[in-house]
Formats: C-alpha cells, structure tokens, sequence
C-alpha cells in the first residue's frame, strides 16, 4: 500500500522500528524510494532508555533519507 501512495521522486517512505534487549537498542530501517529496492539498514546503541531507542531510530531515518540525492520530502512510519 506504501508502495502504490509513493508521490514522487523526490519522496523517501522509511518505516523505523526500535527495540531494546539486555541494554542494547537496535534501529531498523527499511527505506523506499521511487522506482529504487528497499535497502535495509540496522543500527545499534547501549545502555539507553525506550525514549531514548525510539529518538534514536527516528535520528537515524532521518539521517538515512539526508543521505540520498535529491530528497525534498521525508516520510517517517515508525512501528
């Protein structure tokens, strides 16, 4: 459904999740953007509270999309 709502080229959809075990906050990215594959990106950080795991990911998303050529509109969905 994502997929099919994508409004231009210029548009990066990220879908974040952040979870914490034993201390660890792992971040998964999975960004789209127009007629490009969906890359899957994985980060990690220690000793950090849920709020802290959820900022991160959403840092991270952001980061991720900055990154790419020609991005004027960011979507973020965090799960």
């Amino acid at each position: 459904m994502v997929l099919e709502l994508l409004p231009s080229p210029s548009t990066a959809i990220i879908a974040s999740d952040a979870s914490i075990k034993n201390n660890v906050a792992t971040s998964i990215l999975h960004t789209h953007v127009y007629n490009r594959l969906i890359t899957k990106t994985i980060h990690h950080a220690v000793h950090i509270t849920s709020t802290e795991a959820e900022l991160f990911a959403i840092r991270c998303s952001i980061n991720q999309a900055s990154n790419l050529d020609n991005m004027f509109k960011i979507i973020v969905v965090m799960l």
